[in-house]
């Protein structure tokens, strides 16, 4: 800019608002080739060392470093440690694969329904569905459900059109009345 136009630094400086104490700025940062080469060192021998202990092993060893500038290179190197622990996960049961339904009482799927009438009575309606041909042998509306009062519903469905292979349940509520 000042070439170009022939003009001086701090005309140049004042044009796009930039201060010359900036542009004459020289940094007094020393090199730190070496500090950085030792604490990778360090590091790689003690890989669970955090900054600190880094910290006093460099003092030592001789080095004349401050704490702040020994955490910027850590930093910097990425050598961060992780402050928690990944918490230890369960892995879960695997599930078979559903199976398609071939043919009617092979699969059925129970689930329940839930509604509030107008009083603020909560209803719950047991619903019962032969996957295969979506007919629904059960759709039993009760105020309260009891594990019992699943198992005489499904007994009594059971008796008219025969077992199914297997019952498919996937609602958390669903589980939680049956475990009750």
């Amino acid at each position: 800019m000042c070439v170009d136009w022939g003009v001086s630094i701090r005309k140049a400086c004042g044009a796009i608002c930039f201060d010359t104490s900036s542009y004459h700025y020289k940094s007094r940062r020393t090199h730190q080739a070496a500090v950085e080469r030792r604490i990778k060192e360090i590091c790689e021998t003690r890989v669970r060392y955090g900054y600190r202990r880094v910290h006093v092993l460099l003092r030592r060893e001789g080095w004349v470093i401050n704490m702040k500038k020994t955490r910027r290179i850590y930093n910097e190197l990425g050598l961060q440690l992780r402050n928690k622990h990944p918490k230890r996960r369960v892995k879960a049961k695997l599930r078979e694969d559903r199976q398609e339904a071939v043919g009617p009482n092979d699969v059925w799927a129970m689930d329940f329904v839930q509604d509030q009438l107008a009083m603020g009575k909560k209803l719950r309606i047991l619903t019962v569905v032969d996957t295969h041909s979506r007919l629904c042998p059960a759709a039993d509306p009760r105020f309260a459900y009891r594990g019992e009062d699943v198992v005489q519903t499904l007994e009594k469905v059971c008796a008219k059109i025969g077992y199914p292979k297997t019952i498919r349940v996937d609602n958390v509520l669903c589980r939680e009345i049956l475990a009750a």
